[in-house]
């Protein structure tokens, strides 16, 4: 089993940039594949990126590709995700997710969920 916690959420102008942290309590984090989503207000969770286990492949969606940039530190058990040029339509809260099972972008697929922390990008 695997605890999750995010930080480092928070409010940024548009074209901003915030660095998202998820830490993992659990002495087998590196066996995980790791992601991250989002929900906006009045919406469903949706996939941002994901990252498995062993560093590689990486998955993004298009909505973020080019501006986010998933990466782990296993010796910390940590996730990072830089969010870059960021947009109002970024707003939500993001979660950090994890699963022994394959890397994946959809939302079933995790077993394991941080409690998220708040993105706000304004205008």
């Amino acid at each position: 089993q695997v605890q999750l916690v995010e930080s480092g959420g928070g409010l940024v102008q548009a074209g901003g940039s915030l660095r998202l942290s998820c830490a993992a309590a659990g002495r087998t984090f590196n066996a995980y594949a790791v992601g991250w989503f989002r929900q906006a207000p009045g919406k469903e969770r949706e996939f941002v990126t994901a990252l498995s286990d062993n560093g590689g492949p990486t998955y993004y969606a298009d909505s973020v590709k080019g501006r986010f940039t998933i990466s782990r530190d296993n010796a910390r058990n940590t996730v990072h995700l830089q969010m870059n040029s960021l947009k109002p339509e970024d707003t939500a809260v993001y979660y950090c997710a994890a699963t022994l099972a394959r890397v994946s972008t959809t939302v079933t697929a995790y077993d394991y969920w941080g409690q998220g922390t708040q993105v706000t990008v304004s205008s």
